[in-house]
């Protein structure tokens, strides 16, 4: 199945200059959402046990939770400030339009926890670098960072320091 001819290219969003990489056609197609679920779990290491599989808001949602569902493992929602409704810890962050803060319930990650975080798109990295402090600081240990796509000339890997993985490289 070819992924990329579901992701709609959406010039001048959200500011002029940017691309944005839409996936809500890849979303609507219910094949594609499988397939790509499936990918992405089987981009995990196969000798690591994940306990826990973070989404990043809000895309990150929704095939996280389904990565979660395929290797046995829990889901932990990564959001906007003011969005959870429990003790959070918080991180700022820079994106390649502005700037925002993730938050994460304090009690999502116990220390020791093997993590996977998820993302739609790896750009600048500023977002998934964020989300990985925040289990850092909990004591969860992240084992890699998975992507549908990697915009690779922005150089988000270099952000972070852990395996990254995408499905698709742009």
């Amino acid at each position: 199945m070819n992924l990329e001819e579901l992701i709609r290219d959406v010039p001048d969003f959200p500011k002029a200059g940017i691309v944005f990489k839409d996936i809500t056609p890849l979303l609507a197609n219910s094949e594609a959402l499988v397939y790509c679920a499936d990918r992405l779990a089987q981009l995990c290491p196969i000798d690591v046990k994940i306990d826990k599989v973070i989404g990043i808001e809000a895309r990150g949602f929704i095939l996280g939770g389904m990565i979660a569902q395929r290797l046995g493992a829990g889901f932990i929602p990564v959001r906007k400030k003011g969005k959870l409704p429990s003790a959070v810890i918080s991180k700022s962050y820079g994106l390649e339009y502005g700037e925002d803060v993730l938050e994460i319930h304090k009690d999502a990650i116990k220390p020791g926890d093997t993590v996977l975080i998820h993302d739609d798109v790896l750009a600048t990295g500023g977002t998934a670098n964020a989300a990985c402090e925040l289990v850092e600081k909990l004591g969860g240990n992240i084992v890699q960072c998975n992507f549908i796509m990697e915009l690779g000339f922005l150089n988000g890997k270099k952000k972070l320091n852990y395996k990254v993985a995408s499905l698709l490289g742009y």
